[in-house]
């Protein structure tokens, strides 16, 4: 049985939920930097909106019942590949020592304009 989660804290558009649930596997929806509860990015580039991103999919994940200590696989996704390093900096800083698989893209654009975008799976 799969189960969609919309969470309401972090925002987001009515076509898609913030994540599905599949059994013991959680799936993370794209997320971007956005400020709590409404479309609008947090100030500054890759570095503060790749911090947002990742507190927005923590947030996603305690209301599916996990940490960010559960998520197994990362994709990111950046319109400026030369950020590769600040995203790496701001992406440390919230994991810490955890250290989940990861892919890290060039993107075209990005919705709102953002500089990063990632989404995960978790169990």
């Amino acid at each position: 049985m799969i189960r969609t989660v919309h969470v309401k804290e972090v925002g987001g558009l009515a076509a898609f939920s913030s994540a599905t649930v599949a059994g013991q596997q959680v799936f993370v929806s794209g997320t971007l930097g956005t400020r709590a509860g409404v479309l609008e990015l947090v100030e500054g580039s890759t570095g503060p909106q790749t911090v947002q991103a990742l507190r927005n999919v923590e947030t996603i994940l305690r209301a599916c019942g996990c940490e960010l200590s559960d998520v197994a696989k990362v994709n990111v996704y950046l319109t400026d590949m030369s950020t590769f390093g600040e995203m790496n900096e701001a992406y440390i800083s919230v994991f810490g020592d955890h250290r989940p698989a990861r892919i890290t893209v060039g993107a075209n654009g990005l919705a709102l304009g953002a500089a990063v975008e990632l989404d995960c799976v978790a169990f």
